[in-house]
């Protein structure tokens, strides 16, 4: 379920609701950004994204989707013109090192 969250100092946000059935150990899965964006930052996905969970610096050849923000709503990944985006349990085998690279780049 989404609830709206709302933050004073910026625009209001979608944000997944606090349930009492998730367990604090269980990882939510999440979507990865792989291989075929590299270099690209085609940027379509930040365009879609309601929760603004897609990430990136001038110095990063490609964006990250932070796992506790994403809703996995799949917004990002049907228009991503590179098709570059999975949900983690479908990261193809050769770019399954994406899915550890997102997690460290946001220290999980």
């Amino acid at each position: 379920m989404i609830a709206l969250a709302s933050d004073t100092e910026g625009p209001r946000k979608w944000a997944p609701e606090d349930t009492d059935s998730e367990s604090e150990d269980h990882e939510k899965l999440t979507y990865v950004i792989t291989e075929p964006c590299i270099d690209l930052k085609d940027a379509s996905c930040l365009d879609v994204c309601p929760v603004d969970c897609i990430y990136t610096t001038d110095a990063d050849n490609q964006y990250f989707i932070h796992p506790d923000e994403c809703i996995d709503c799949g917004a990002c990944e049907s228009v991503c013109p590179v098709s570059a985006i999975f949900p983690e349990d479908a990261v193809p085998d050769k770019w399954k090192q994406y899915t550890e690279m997102n997690k460290v780049y946001f220290n999980k």
